[in-house]
């Protein structure tokens, strides 16, 4: 917030009087120190662009960082457009990514070749594998494309709806492990929830340059979208009455996650046609989000895999 400003004395308010024998000092004039003063001027705070380092990012511009030779290697073969590259010297001129450097660089990004202090600075101290890079802002997918890449895609498309996962580490998981198995997408909110940020490309190892993610204002409006276009959304909680394996997902499958800790909030649970339920057997009451969207998934595709070895036996058999 902006300091408050001292109003500007009237023109025509009293003034200070003026000393008798010398004439009226100019506010210009530069006050001679007492006799023996040893005190230095004071120091001018440099400017932004005065004095910081070529090579250092805006505030701004340090959200749009990913780091990792998954992530950074995903964001070059992808063609993402990439800004500044910072390498260490023994990547710089590695065999193995020397070509993924020089199409980079082809295509614009400038290279600058630092040591691991300069990269643990700009990684805040994550494990960057000696590669930062600094692309484009996420395009996040309007919900009406992906619906409709997703039923163009496969006979049976997954999406994952994420509601309100703010650990970016647990989102960026979801998102690799969804990517992994061969779902199409995820829709997350854009309140009280993270997005698209460093760690979570980080966390998912470079399954972001191919996976859709599109980001909604209202989550339970995007859920009863995704119903008029045919899927069934099965919610995700530790209160489910039915059990993961116990459910049949063979028609468009939405898959609801909810946030840590909370889980499905009670909006959501009413825009579900199923509440299911991870079955466990010791002592611990609840799974990582990330770690119970990973099962759920594996299951919704086993029985896909199963359905169609069945099929490709009746075949056999003709």
């Amino acid at each position: 917030m902006a300091s408050k400003q001292p109003h500007p004395r009237p023109s025509g308010g009293r003034s200070r009087p003026q000393r008798s024998g010398g004439p009226k000092r100019s506010r210009d004039t530069f006050k001679p120190r007492r006799s023996g003063s040893t005190k230095a001027p004071k120091p001018v705070k440099p400017s932004k662009t005065a004095g910081t380092p070529a090579d250092q990012p805006d505030a701004e511009d340090a959200a749009d960082l990913i780091y990792g030779r998954h992530a950074v290697e995903a964001a070059i073969t992808n063609q993402r457009p990439l800004n500044r590259l910072w390498v260490n010297s023994r990547l710089r001129y590695d065999s193995r990514f020397l070509p993924l450097l020089s199409e980079a660089k082809a295509r614009g990004a400038v290279i600058d070749e630092v040591d691991s202090r300069r990269l643990n600075q700009l990684s805040n101290g994550a494990n960057h594998q000696g590669l930062v890079a600094q692309v484009a802002s996420y395009d996040y997918r309007d919900l009406g494309d992906l619906m409709a890449q997703a039923q163009q895609t496969v006979k049976i498309p997954v999406v994952i709806a994420a509601d309100g996962i703010t650990d970016p580490h647990n989102l960026g998981a979801i998102i690799r492990s969804a990517e992994a198995l061969g779902a199409q997408g995820i829709v997350i909110p854009q309140r009280r929830a993270v997005g698209i940020t460093a760690t979570v490309a980080k966390v998912a190892a470079g399954a972001l340059e191919t996976f859709p993610v599109a980001r909604v204002v209202n989550l339970r409006r995007a859920l009863e979208e995704l119903k008029q276009q045919g899927f069934w959304i099965y919610g995700l909680a530790a209160t489910g009455r039915r059990s993961l394996h116990t459910a049949r997902f063979d028609r468009p499958t939405v898959l609801v996650v909810g946030a840590e800790g909370d889980g499905l909030s009670l909006t959501i649970q009413e825009s579900c046609d199923q509440l299911i339920s991870v079955p466990l057997r010791g002592k611990t009451p609840s799974l990582n989000a990330s770690v119970a969207t990973g099962m759920a998934l594996y299951e919704i595709y086993r029985q896909q895999w199963v359905s169609q070895l069945y099929l490709d036996s009746l075949q056999k058999e003709k």
